[in-house]
This record gives C-alpha cells, sequence and structure tokens, in this order.
C-alpha cells in the first residue's frame, strides 16, 4: 500500500518511519517503544561512552526482535581555547550572580564526542542493521569498517550539493534535513544558515539529484505529512519533534510543559547553547544572548559554560538554559505511547494517500 517500499524492505521495517535520534531527551525505551509501534528505531550516541552505548543497545535487543539504527556525530573535534572560553563566562556572568554561582569555577567540558575507532569498534561488535551520522561521514578507514560490518548507512545532507557528495562517497540512504527540523543542522560542507532550504524545496531536489532512497526530514509530525513527503518522492520520513511528549522519552516535566505550550513560531536557530547551529524552542538565554551569538565558543564547548546554569535552573523547574531542541511542528506533538503513535502516523498517511489515489 506504500507507494514506495525501498526503505520498508531495506530496513525490514512494518512502516517506513524512522525516530529521529534526540541526543540527551531519550534513550533505549523510546528506541524499543517505536519499534514495537513498527517504526525503525535509532539511538543517538554521541552524548554516550562507548560502554554506555553498548549497555543501551543491548537493552534494546532483549526487548525487541527489530532493527535498530545507531547514530553518531562526525564533526572534527576542536580542542578548548581558554581565552574564548573566559570571554564566554564573562557573557554569561549576569546569569552566574543571579543563580549564585562562581563563574571561575571548574565544570565538567560538554560531551560530544565524533565517531572514533572505540564506536567503530562498537558497531563491528553489535553488528546494528543500520548506522546513521550527523555532519558528514567519519574518515574514509572507520567507514569501511563500518560497511564492512554489513550495517547499512545513512546520512543527512541539508543541501543538494551535500546529498551528492554522501552518495559519491559511500551513504546508501539519504536524509533530506530541511530548515524545519530541530536540532542540530547537519551542515557539513556550507556554514550558511541562511541559505538553507526547507523541506519541501530539499526532498523532490535531492530525490532527482541521487540514486539512492531519501528520507524527509523537518516539519513531518502527522499523516498529511507523511503523505507529502511521498509525493515529492521521499522513501521514509524521519519524526523526532512529535514523540518528544510521548511517555518512553526523557524530557523533564518543566520542559514537557514548556513543549506543550509551544506554538509555530516558538522555535528558532541558535548557536548559543552548543556552538553550532541548532533547532528548538527558544529559551531565555537564546532570546536574551541570541539566537546567534559570534562570541559562543566552537561546538561543543559553548556548551560548557551553560552546565551549571541549566542545573541550577532546572533545580528550580525552569528551562531558560536547556536546550530544547524540537522542530517548527512542536505543536503538533502529542502525549501518548510511542508505538501507538507510530502506528496513527503510518495508518493517516495511508488513509490520506488512499484518499487522494481516489480523487
Amino acid at each position: 500500500m506504500w507507494p514506495d517500499r525501498r526503505l520498508i524492505d531495506l530496513f525490514k521495517t512494518e512502516f517506513p518511519i524512522v525516530l529521529a535520534p534526540m541526543a540527551g531527551v531519550m534513550d533505549a525505551e523510546l528506541v524499543i517503544a517505536v519499534a514495537q509501534g513498527g517504526g525503525l528505531g535509532s539511538l543517538p550516541c554521541a552524548m554516550l561512552s562507548a560502554e554506555k552505548a553498548r549497555e543501551q543497545v543491548n537493552i534494546i535487543r532483549q526487548r525487541v526482535k527489530a532493527p535498530v539504527n545507531l547514530n553518531f556525530f562526525c564533526h572534527k573535534a576542536v580542542d578548548a581555547d581558554p581565552a574564548h572560553e573566559a570571554k564566554w563566562r564573562q557573557r554569561l556572568a549576569p546569569y552566574y550572580r543571579e543563580y549564585g554561582l562562581d563563574p571561575d569555577a571548574p565544570v565538567n567540558a560538554a560531551n560530544r564526542a565524533p565517531f572514533d575507532a572505540a564506536f567503530c569498534a562498537v558497531v563491528e561488535e553489535l553488528k546494528p542493521e543500520i548506522v546513521s551520522f550527523h555532519f558528514g561521514l567519519p574518515e574514509q578507514k572507520l567507514f569501511e569498517r563500518v560497511k564492512a560490518s554489513g550495517a547499512i548507512v545513512m546520512a543527512s545532507a541539508t543541501t543538494v550539493k551535500e546529498s551528492i557528495w554522501l552518495e559519491e562517497n559511500g551513504a546508501d540512504v539519504i536524509i533530506a534535513q530541511g530548515a524545519e527540523a530541530g536540532g542540530h543542522r547537519g551542515m557539513f560542507l556550507t556554514e550558511t544558515i541562511a541559505e538553507q532550504p526547507g523541506t519541501f524545496a530539499l526532498v523532490p531536489q535531492v530525490v532527482d539529484a541521487v540514486k539512492v532512497p531519501v528520507v524527509a526530514a523537518g516539519g513531518i509530525a502527522d499523516g498529511r505529512g507523511i503523505a507529502a513527503a511521498f509525493a515529492l518522492g521521499a522513501s521514509a520520513v524521519q519524526i523526532g519533534t512529535a514523540y518528544l511528549r510521548c511517555p518512553e522519552s526523557r524530557v523533564t516535566p518543566a520542559a514537557r510543559a514548556m513543549l506543550a505550550r509551544a506554538s509555530d513560531e516558538s522555535t528558532v536557530i541558535t548557536n548559543v547553547m552548543t556552538g553550532r547551529p541548532a533547532r528548538g524552542v527558544a529559551n531565555r538565554v537564546m532570546r536574551e544572548v541570541g539566537p546567534v551569538a559570534p562570541d559562543a565558543p566552537a561546538f561543543p564547548h559553548a556548551a560548557t559554560a551553560l552546565g551549571p546554569l541549566k542545573a541550577a535552573a532546572e533545580k528550580q523547574g525552569r528551562v531558560d538554559f536547556s536546550n530544547l531542541w524540537a522542530g517548527q511542528a512542536v505543536r503538533m506533538g502529542r502525549e501518548m505511547p510511542a508505538a501507538e503513535l507510530t502506528r496513527a502516523l503510518a495508518g493517516a498517511a495511508l488513509a490520506r494517500m488512499s484518499a487522494l489515489s481516489q480523487a
């Protein structure tokens, strides 16, 4: 009944729905629930150690017999710049004083690790059916090891140029990430955020430019959006924001309340939270310091000085310094079990496509 079954057959899932990997707000429980609902569960590994990733995959494997996608970042790691970080802390000093914190006290460095040999060993050991990458692809030797493990490789593109590069460099599936999408922009061949195309403009152009299957991502949160993505030539969709308020997510109560109040105007693209462009619900620090701040340290070091502020505010039930990554369809999220939501999304999409075909 699906007009394009390439990714259903490749992934061996019931539905062409991929759970977006959302680091920091989900773990194995959401992966399991989406898999039980017939979608492809994705485990974000960028904020995990190799040992923790191994532990999470083992939990998933014990609970469901379903394919799993492990997601990794491929950014080029840069060392922290003490002078730059000191300037950033000075910019945040008024907030430290407000919360009675010492801006000069040592804090743990932000953890957003790029794919490396340790993660590659985890892939080779656990053999996930799918491995996906954000910010390009890993170095050639690591990439070849991932492919040799038997994994299907997906990677995010935010422009046609990036999608062509990914296909030429061995990606099996392209995730076309429109500007509406929540979380970090997957851009890696450009730094010009103003030129990022939206999903409806990007997907058909990527489909025309590459031969591999394309997953549409960004602003898709119901059956209408899924049907539209297939009409544009996508073979599957990646959905994240719609799952944030599911009981299996790890979103805090304060963040859930903020997401529930959000509207189509609530999200912005910011570099304040991590040092790299990402879309999320605007919070206090995004509005007052950014949303785009030229003095924010390079990714991921901007998050280091925000750590104590985030912890202090969350103790008071506030999300002034919490990164609430979400896409422009945030108001369309629903509070329902993730397996049920996955089946509802698929059913609504099929009904919509059936109605259109009979019109």
